[in-house]
């Protein structure tokens, strides 16, 4: 390794005890959202660590209409210079499926728990990458801004759609990194989304008499056929993105992920409802895909005579920065550096937080310790000496970056 590796290294593995224990009272925060508990206390968790760390942190109060708990932003920053890099994490996570997994676990170099993987083990290495960086002097004239929000994981409109909304991410920032669970790549791409509802609205009838009801059963199966077959042609659609060789390249669209409707099996429904939740490649436009679903979906309750509404429930934009990106270069480079072999990049299968930098011009990456075949499973956990790998990539690209 390098002299400032060494340098860098040596600083986290003399720290490597604080930030396990600090993983772990991040973990032991149920920050379960939905439905979005124990928010606030979590954020002055990260305030109190970040202050430790001479992190400079504030909270910044996210206002109703929401239905989270005690939100916040925590926002802390190291450095004065005018040069800018953002770091970006969510401290929130999703259900768990037993209450043990709030209680890190420590089993033949893994830490085990809700959130280890996405993203509280990222947030760990983050925080402690940018105090590295500060402490050893390798900022120089630049400056870390570290943003950490609490719903990523339904939608992240009110949080980091707060930052953009409210004009506090700062367009001339030379990169940003979010600490997603890339596993050993980078992530230099991630998918656009739309999300959609569609409800019908019928008679109730007695089975009896069926034939006086109006059947939202029905009208729903007519419309779901059509999407079923435009989800098969945008499957086919490939991307020109790199991607894990496992993951599919075509557009991702699921119909029927949630349905309901009716009152009882012998009643005629007269309500029925179902969702479709796409993941588009960034070559597709999304206001043009969301119009051909209304068209489809349009055309097909006019040959059923069926009544529908069509809500759109998410509506997010893709992201990419192209793989030689001079930002995408020095990350691959100082990735290189620490764990001594070539970085690969790949786009990232669902959405990430980078869109709402990737949108004011700002390259954006996905690099983080967790993996993600194993986030949100009853089973999540992030190897520990990738945890001290990946704050030393931090630090390491904070000077590259800023230099």
């Amino acid at each position: 390794m390098s002299t400032r590796s060494d340098l860098v290294t040596s600083w986290l593995d003399s720290r490597a005890e604080e930030m396990v224990d600090f993983l772990a009272r991040l973990v032991a925060e149920p920050t379960e959202n939905p439905p979005g508990r124990g928010l606030g206390r979590c954020a002055q968790l990260l305030q109190e660590e970040m202050r430790r760390l001479g992190l400079e942190p504030e909270l910044i109060e996210i206002p109703a209409p929401h239905t989270l708990e005690d939100p916040f932003i925590v926002r802390g920053s190291a450095g004065q210079g005018g040069k800018l890099l953002y770091f970006h994490g969510h401290y929130d996570v999703v259900p768990a499926q037993y209450q043990g997994q709030f209680a890190l676990r420590r089993e033949n170099g893994k830490l085990y728990g809700r959130g280890t993987a996405d993203m509280k083990g990222g947030i760990v290495s983050m925080l402690y990458g940018a105090a590295a960086a500060k402490e050893l002097g390798l900022i120089r004239d630049g400056r870390i801004v570290i943003h950490l929000v609490p719903d990523e994981e339904t939608g992240s409109v009110v949080g980091a759609g707060h930052l953009r909304e409210h004009n506090l991410i700062d367009p001339s920032a030379v990169a940003m990194v979010t600490a997603e669970p890339s596993g050993t790549g980078i992530w230099n791409a991630a998918r656009g989304a739309i999300s959609l509802k569609i409800s019908f609205e019928g008679r109730e009838a007695h089975v009896g008499q069926a034939a006086f009801g109006i059947n939202t059963f029905a009208h729903m199966v007519h419309v779901a056929r059509p999407l079923l077959a435009y989800a098969e042609e945008m499957a086919a659609r490939h991307t020109g993105y790199p991607m894990d060789p496992d993951d599919p390249t075509g557009s991702m669209v699921v119909v029927g992920g949630l349905s309901g409707g009716g009152s009882n099996f012998n009643v005629v429904p007269a309500d029925a409802w179902f969702t479709v939740d796409s993941r588009y490649n960034p070559e597709e436009d999304l206001s043009s895909e969301l119009e051909r679903m209304h068209t489809l979906i349009r055309d097909a309750a006019a040959e059923a005579d069926a009544k529908v509404n069509v809500e759109v429930t998410q509506f997010q934009p893709a992201a990419g920065t192209p793989v030689d990106h001079p930002a995408g270069a020095a990350l691959a480079r100082c990735v290189e550096e620490v764990r001594g072999e070539p970085a690969k990049f790949a786009m990232c299968g669902g959405i990430l937080e980078n869109r709402w930098y990737d949108q004011l011009g700002i390259p954006a990456f996905g690099y983080g310790a967790g993996r993600l075949d194993v986030s949100h499973g009853p089973h999540e956990h992030v190897d520990e000496e990738e945890l001290f790998r990946t704050a030393a990539v931090y630090a390491l690209y904070a000077a590259d970056a800023l230099a």
